[in-house]
């Protein structure tokens, strides 16, 4: 069941909005790690870079997953110079996950097993994108259409990783609505947790909808109580704080993964843990607010990057950043010709130089390619 568009509004107008977390929730504990909220940054593939990461957990996310990697990349990549950043850990990352997707059961054992070495405290298995590219190359969400081989890789994984590390699991609700695709997704999730996987995070949209629709809160809900004291997350339209905290109380999943509600909106987080301890939302980050995390994020970028490539990848979360922006628009029109040094100071002088309220950004039909397609597709 979807939730109700009174309780979850896209765009509150109010800063008295507020929520108060579930009485009876237990806390989110994957393996060892028992996380400070139920809030975690998704896996986005050219998005949760060590930068999206480390402010993610400055406003409050409890854990990160850094970006989707195939698994012949990670058995392959030499981790020097242009991609040194995909395996990149850090001391104030813990805990952050990895997330592997691929076809071949074989290659997932020595791929877990690097991404370990690399310092990731979770492996997380994706059988869930639904992009063209991973679907014709029978990975992510085409492993929901063979349970054999999906539980093979879960398997090897799970052999091969400490285990003191947990391994989790990404999937969507089946590949399509048939009984079926539902018979497969159980014997899927089942089949995981008897191998000993820590959590599962379940996105309420089939591989067929892509991201069209709304995800089935009605399933996750149903999912939650088949696997009682298991751990589910939730995953599917988490585009406001409101949407995050509803999905845990009218779903009763052990937490939520946001994923392209976090572009650009790291404050998501800080807004979501506010209304989860019962507090008032507040105000959107005022357009000051806004120019100083920019100014923050080109910090991080050049340090993840380097000085040469900092203002493309700065380029396509900017475009995010600019949901927030009263003049959204014409923000995207520049965000999306900015070139250089001068480009950039122009921008924060002229879109950011007075100080005002910011927006409630709207859902972001961006579309599948913000979500999966992989290093290196």
């Amino acid at each position: 069941m979807s939730p109700d568009p009174q309780t979850v509004s896209p765009s509150p107008s109010s800063s008295q909005t507020s929520f108060h977390a579930v009485g009876d929730w237990n806390g989110l504990k994957i393996g060892p790690y028992h996380l400070t909220s139920p809030f975690v940054q998704a896996a986005l593939s050219g998005y949760s870079d060590w930068a999206m990461r480390t402010l993610a957990r400055q406003f409050g996310a409890s854990y990160t997953i850094a970006e989707v990697m195939l698994d012949r990349f990670v058995n392959e990549v030499r981790g020097t110079g242009k991609t040194d950043h995909y395996l990149r850990v850090e001391q104030g990352d813990h805990p952050v996950g990895a997330q592997l997707m691929g076809a071949n059961p074989e290659a997932f054992g020595p791929a877990a097993t690097r991404l370990v070495h690399s310092g990731f405290d979770v492996i997380d298995i994706n059988f869930g994108c639904p992009v063209r590219t991973a679907m014709g190359g029978c990975r992510g969400g085409y492993h929901l259409s063979q349970p054999e081989v999906a539980l093979e890789i879960v398997r090897r994984v799970r052999d091969v990783v400490p285990a003191p590390i947990p391994v989790t699991l990404k999937m969507r609700r089946g590949i399509d609505l048939s009984n079926e695709s539902r018979d497969n997704f159980f014997r899927i999730l089942d089949g995981a947790f008897d191998y000993g996987i820590s959590a599962i995070t379940v996105h309420g949209r089939t591989v067929e909808q892509k991201y069209r629709g709304p995800s089935d809160w009605e399933f996750l809900r149903e999912v939650k109580r088949h696997a009682g004291h298991r751990v589910i997350l939730g995953s599917g339209d988490l585009f406001t704080p409101q949407a995050c905290v509803a999905m845990i109380r009218e779903t009763g999943v052990d937490g939520v993964t946001i994923a392209r509600g976090a572009i650009g909106n790291p404050w998501i987080f800080e807004q979501a843990n506010r209304l989860w301890s019962g507090d008032n939302l507040g105000d959107p980050p005022s357009l000051h607010q806004q120019r100083d995390l920019l100014i923050r994020h080109r910090e991080l970028i050049v340090r993840t990057y380097g000085e040469p490539r900092w203002i493309g990848v700065m380029r396509k979360f900017g475009f995010k950043y600019a949901r927030l922006h009263p003049d959204t628009g014409e923000l995207r029109l520049f965000w999306g010709k900015a070139k250089n040094e001068k480009d950039w100071e122009f921008l924060l002088n002229h879109f950011y130089a007075e100080d005002g309220p910011g927006c409630w950004p709207q859902e972001d039909d961006s579309g599948e390619e913000a979500s999966c397609s992989t290093a290196s597709d």
